[in-house]
């Protein structure tokens, strides 16, 4: 049997460079962060979403690397994981290759699956088949954009699947797509520009650590940043659910000033009360989720990133605070004057 075009079977996607799935608009790099842009290149996120009718097995042509040590993700093995709804089925080790293929047994019935493939080797999905009947993709669900840092990224987590948009995304029945940027999410309005520009059913921004430690903000200066960053996404998506998570606990960075003298502390309750002043500007489609009592320090691998358990109540309660805003008739648009295409579904560019 041919090998079929991997590209109706991928979800996660947000932009493509070449036959590559990126998490940046490849068009606007130049205006990223280096440590956004060198994030971005990591496929987080992506997966294969199938049905098998008659199917024993699937077999997944790819290409994959060794990790460089900057781009490592801390905890995830390499393996293609297989689950159907909220269980993994199976996983397979996979090795570094310039091209390999890895086949993965299905149980019986017809799905839908889901594989989730080792990220962390920049994993490139070359084909896919069926082994003794067919594969369809399957039905594809409400996008949900998710921003963040190292944890949205799914950091710690021992699973791509664990991490938390990944584990929300399945209790939301929303496709997660997986903009986490480990070390950035810094409020970054180039970001917020790409995301407008993004097709997304759901968004979710969940930063403002980062701006404790790797780039110091003071609470003013944060409040500010994150009226202009919702402000400019709202341009693309002025009527889309939009949760903002303030920052997770972080015990030695609650009390101690930072460069500028901002606590923690300081910055969620700055970042908290922009939110609160958008809602009251008007924007009814936006809920803040504050972060400070989602985990505790027994959730925290390092102090700062969660463990699974930690990744699972964290997603419980973005599923708990989102839901109520999926879930309420849409606020529609007006319709734009050209027409757009989904990411992905055009012309590709740039070089593999």
């Amino acid at each position: 049997m041919t090998w079929l075009d991997p590209d109706p079977f991928l979800r996660g996607v947000a932009w493509r460079d070449g036959v590559r799935v990126v998490r940046a608009d490849p068009a606007d790099r130049a205006r990223l962060p280096w440590d956004t842009g060198e994030r971005a290149l990591l496929p987080v996120g992506v997966r294969l979403e199938f049905l098998a009718p008659g199917a024993r097995a699937v077999e997944i042509r790819y290409r994959a690397t060794v990790p460089d040590p900057g781009h490592a993700l801390h905890g995830p093995a390499p393996v293609f994981a297989l689950w159907r709804g909220d269980r993994c089925v199976t996983e397979v080790c996979a090795e570094p290759a310039k091209e390999a293929v890895v086949v993965i047994g299905l149980p019986s019935g017809e799905g839908p699956f889901t594989v989730h493939p080792p990220q962390a080797q920049s994993s490139l999905i070359l084909g896919v088949r069926a082994v003794g009947g067919r594969l369809l993709p399957a039905p594809e669900r409400p996008r949900w954009v998710v921003h963040g840092d190292s944890i949205t990224e799914g950091w710690w987590s021992t699973r791509p699947a664990h991490a938390w948009p990944a584990v929300a995304g399945r209790a939301l029945g929303l496709d997660p797509v997986n903009l986490g940027y480990a070390g950035s999410a810094r409020g970054e309005l180039c970001v917020a520009q790409q995301i407008a520009a993004l097709p997304a059913d759901a968004l979710t921004l969940a930063f403002g650590t980062n701006c404790w430690s790797r780039v110091p903000f003071s609470a003013p200066l944060l409040y500010e940043t994150v009226r202009a960053f919702v402000t400019l996404v709202r341009v693309g998506h002025p009527g889309t659910p939009l949760l903002l998570v303030s920052p997770l606990l972080c015990p030695d960075a609650e009390d101690t000033p930072n460069a500028l003298g901002a606590t923690l502390s300081e910055l969620r309750a700055a970042l908290e009360r922009a939110g609160a002043s958008l809602v009251r500007a008007g924007d009814s489609r936006l809920s803040v989720l504050p972060g400070r009592d989602v985990l505790g320090p027994e959730h925290l691998v390092d102090g700062l990133h969660p463990d699974d358990a930690g990744h699972a109540r964290l997603a419980a309660a973005v599923t708990e605070a989102l839901a109520p805003l999926v879930r309420a008739p849409a606020v529609r648009p007006p319709k734009a004057s050209g027409p757009q295409q989904r990411p992905g579904r055009g012309p590709r560019s740039g070089s593999p």
